[in-house]
């Protein structure tokens, strides 16, 4: 029998990273894993049973600054190096960055890996972008749909593949997740149940702009991890695919789990009203938006002797246009993979507000 493989995770102390070193540790995939990335995992908000894991002897850890020629010979050489399969999930993810930082943290980031990837000769390298690069519309792209990223951190991601594919004689495949929400989630859906905890705190209707029927697709972190190790030995060279499961996640759906979840009433604005409220300013919307909830989660927080929290309400501007995320994540299934999360549930949104309320960071008691 073989021996296990070594597996590298570049940026793996972030939310898909936590829940990766947790998936090949549990099913006993790996002989060895390294993680390297410019945060400790001390410092990352970890559950006590994700530390165990980071602190454990399958788990190595290297600080490193990925962007750098200087440090990622360091990194690949590590422990002895010889690394079988590398996972780039090393870039940022907040949005409305300014260039410079995506240059550096996400183009330069996949450009140097990919390179160092190439020259270690390992026997496959992932790449993680986003399905943001797609053209926004109401049909689900699938791998051939049109580019035009509509976040600058999609153009970024959209940057960074083709870094990847300049890497001569490597052996690649690129990801393209929808929106990834579970437990650690702060940027995907988790924002919107922060919102629904502060409605329910002020008793008011959530309203939402534009209409119940924006899809904003989604897929489940554990799902995403699942197919990245799936990847590592399926698919050939090159291949792109999408993860988007099959609930086709739309605003109206989400917003029905919130009601469950919260006990509150929502509404739409509808696509008119949204138009006017959004004629001076889409910037100027979201500033006042953001106002609205971040003094009921600051209450909310205080109350319940929350006084550092990773989690905010806050939507960013780029993601309150109505720009449709629909995407088709089935290829995948045709190489036999399966998606056990096909259906975002009520209970895997109270999964991430029960993880959140344990690490003491959401107040407790805010569902019904």
């Amino acid at each position: 029998m073989s021996e296990k493989p070594r597996v590298l995770i570049l940026g793996g102390v972030g939310f898909i990273g936590r829940h990766l070193v947790a998936y090949l540790i549990k099913n006993n995939l790996v002989s060895k894993i390294c993680v390297a990335d410019k945060m400790l995992p001390a410092t990352a908000g970890l559950s006590e049973e994700e530390a165990k894991l980071y602190a454990s002897d399958m788990v190595i850890f290297k600080q490193s600054n990925l962007a750098k020629d200087s440090t990622i010979d360091k990194v690949f050489e590590i422990d002895g190096g010889k690394w079988k399969y590398v996972i780039n999930l090393a870039a940022v993810t907040k949005y409305s960055q300014p260039e410079e930082v995506y240059k550096e943290n996400v183009i330069e980031v996949s450009s140097t890996c990919s390179k160092a990837a190439a020259k270690y000769k390992v026997a496959r390298y992932i790449e993680v972008s986003t399905a943001q690069v797609y053209e926004s519309g109401k049909k689900p792209k699938d791998e051939n749909g049109k580019i035009k990223p509509w976040t600058g951190q999609a153009k970024a991601s959209y940057e960074a593949e083709n870094k990847v594919r300049e890497a001569k004689d490597l052996n690649y495949v690129i990801i393209r997740p929808a929106i990834v929400y579970g437990p650690g989630d702060t940027l995907g859906i988790t924002p919107r149940i922060i919102i629904g905890a502060t409605y329910k705190k002020k008793g008011k209707t959530m309203e939402m702009l534009w209409s119940d029927k924006l899809r904003i697709n989604t897929v489940h972190v554990r799902d995403v991890v699942k197919a990245l190790w799936f990847l590592t030995s399926n698919g050939p060279s090159g291949a792109i695919y999408n993860l988007s499961d099959q609930n086709d996640t739309n605003q109206g759906s989400v917003a029905k789990l919130l009601e469950e979840i919260f006990g509150i009433k929502t509404s739409f604005l509808g696509k008119i009203q949204s138009q006017l409220a959004t004629t001076v300013s889409m910037k100027t919307v979201a500033d006042v938006a953001n106002d609205k909830h971040l003094k009921p989660w600051s209450e909310l927080c205080r109350a319940n002797n929350i006084n550092d929290t990773p989690l905010t309400p806050y939507l960013d501007e780029e993601l309150l246009y109505n720009t449709p995320l629909a995407i088709d994540g089935s290829a995948i299934t045709k190489l036999g993979f399966k998606y056990d999360y096909p259906k975002m549930t009520k209970e895997l949104l109270k999964e991430v507000i029960d993880d959140y309320v344990k690490k003491g960071v959401f107040p407790k008691g805010s569902t019904v």
